[in-house]
């Protein structure tokens, strides 16, 4: 009941901050694919857009419809997170600090807020967490078909599920689940996982291995380098410093081997592999290992209640989780106007930092990117109403990324506006119709970027906006005319996969 009322808690603060600010970048690329329904995509699997696509069909297109899916999955995080200390031996303490845990994370609450495969990735990891500690602890070969399931869902949803099948494998190789391994049971999840994500593997083949190319690109051109003690650092700010004890007290179950549950240790090594791979990596963002940390926490919070006999005591913990969760919960959900949380950043020293190679402005980007986009649309549809009634027939509106590009596809319905073409990632798959490149608006870039491409060159206006990325604010808008080859020839030179 306890775990319920977390869950149900946890789904009525994300529908209360839902709406405050506006639709997210990538939930505006996220609504174009869903338009353009697909075994793949260049920067995800198919799985959350279907989502999506099923949320519009049912719901609309209105922010708490599209974001439904996501606060749902924010709050059976919380719920499978409890379930997991359950399976582990916790009783009703260790299931309720294990859910809270992931309640006041700053991570968790940015991720459930608005709708992408990230929010959906977390409750896959968990939930197939809970599917192995149950395999491992039994004989039934239902929940390694179970497994099979989750694993196929969660790749064909985010391929870095594939981490947490790395933490699987190390399992079964290095502890006393070692004797599944002569079973069907590990096999049988396998051959099942792959089956379900053999179609978006062969989409893969098919388009010369896009996301390849689209990872290498984030890697060299988009994401700072992180020293492994910064990342580090960076898992106590995101999952809220008020965690670290749980947390912690899971990891040194790795080194007290007697009387140790499998299942426990096993959950330890679901986080410790994934860590590892990221640690080594040294490009990843602190939000990557998210996923994770359910596991670490269901083990640190049995852990803790083993230690932690007195009732006062115990309180007294759940009392200050939810406090300390309280305090940076605008961190992480736009509970604050904007103005209200700028002032309120700066008193708690949440000043917004980068994780990739860009500058930021008065707000960190989980927000800024939900500022901006319905006037850009706008701007863009005053330059394409000054067209004459023959260039608007032609004209194609190119878009140098896919935030402008989804900005103008969703709000340029209602203004009239064509949708919209780009080189960006998926877009470029998209191509550019049956537009010449005779008569253009390219929302982006500067003169010096179009004007050898096209015969004339128009800077017509631009966009300003005070909260967004500082890379949003003065974006340019041009009329270009007569491109000098055929559009369809010069596409293949704009191809942006990053």
């Amino acid at each position: 009941m306890e775990l319920l009322a977390i869950a149900g808690a946890t789904l009525l603060l994300h529908a209360a901050a839902g709406a405050r600010y506006g639709y997210f970048r990538d939930e505006l690329y996220y609504l174009a694919c869903s338009d353009h329904l697909a075994l793949g995509y260049v920067d995800h699997p198919p799985l959350s857009i279907a989502v999506l696509r099923l949320a519009r069909l049912v719901l609309g297109d209105s922010l708490w419809a599209i974001r439904l899916p996501a606060w749902l999955a924010a709050a059976a995080t919380v719920f499978v997170t409890g379930l997991l200390a359950r399976q582990i031996g916790g009783a009703r303490f260790a299931q309720i600090l294990a859910a809270l845990c992931v309640v006041v994370g700053p991570v968790y609450l940015g991720v459930g807020h608005f709708f992408s495969m990230n929010a959906l990735d977390l409750l896959f990891w968990s939930v197939s967490a809970l599917a192995f500690v149950h395999a491992i602890s039994s004989t039934r070969p239902a929940w390694w078909v179970a497994l099979g399931v989750l694993l196929g869902l969660g790749l064909l949803n985010k391929i870095s599920v594939l981490w947490l099948g790395a933490g699987m494998a190390a399992v079964l190789l290095l502890t006393g689940a070692r004797r599944h391994l002569t079973t069907a049971g590990p096999w049988l999840t396998a051959a099942i996982a792959g089956a379900l994500f053999l179609p978006h593997v062969v989409w893969q083949i098919q388009h010369g291995w896009p996301t390849l190319e689209f990872i290498e690109n984030a890697t060299t051109r988009k994401m700072s380098p992180v020293a492994p003690l910064e990342f580090l650092a960076n898992q106590i700010v995101v999952q809220h410093p008020i965690t670290l004890p749980v947390w912690t007290a899971g990891l040194l179950l790795l080194f007290r081997r007697g009387g140790q549950r499998l299942d426990a240790r096993a959950l330890v090594w679901l986080f410790v592999v994934p860590a590892a791979i990221l640690l080594v990596s040294g490009t990843a963002r602190a939000n990557y290992l998210s996923p994770a940390f359910p596991m670490i926490f269901a083990a640190g919070a049995v852990a803790i209640e083993r230690m932690v006999q007195r009732q006062w005591l115990r309180a007294g913990m759940v009392v200050a989780i939810v406090a300390a969760g309280a305090v940076t919960a605008p961190a992480g959900l736009p509970v604050l106007p904007v103005e209200t949380f700028i002032r309120y950043a700066a008193a708690l020293r949440l000043a917004p930092r980068a994780e990739e190679k860009t500058r930021v402005g008065l707000l960190p980007q989980h927000y800024a990117d939900q500022f901006g986009w319905p006037e850009l649309a706008r701007e863009v549809s005053a330059v394409y109403a000054g067209l004459s009634p023959d260039e608007r027939g032609r004209c194609a509106i190119l878009a140098t990324n896919y935030g402008r590009a989804g900005a103008i596809d969703f709000f340029g319905r209602e203004l009239g506006l064509p949708r919209a073409i780009s080189g960006h990632n998926s877009y470029y798959l998209w191509g550019p119709r049956d537009y010449t490149g005779d008569v253009m608006i390219i929302v982006g870039g500067s003169y010096e970027d179009h004007a050898p491409d096209f015969e004339q060159v128009v800077e017509m206006r631009a966009v300003r906006c005070r909260y967004c990325m500082p890379y949003e604010d003065g974006v340019r808008i041009f009329v270009c005319r007569r491109l000098k080859m055929p559009l369809r020839d010069a596409w293949r030179s704009i191809k942006d996969y990053i």
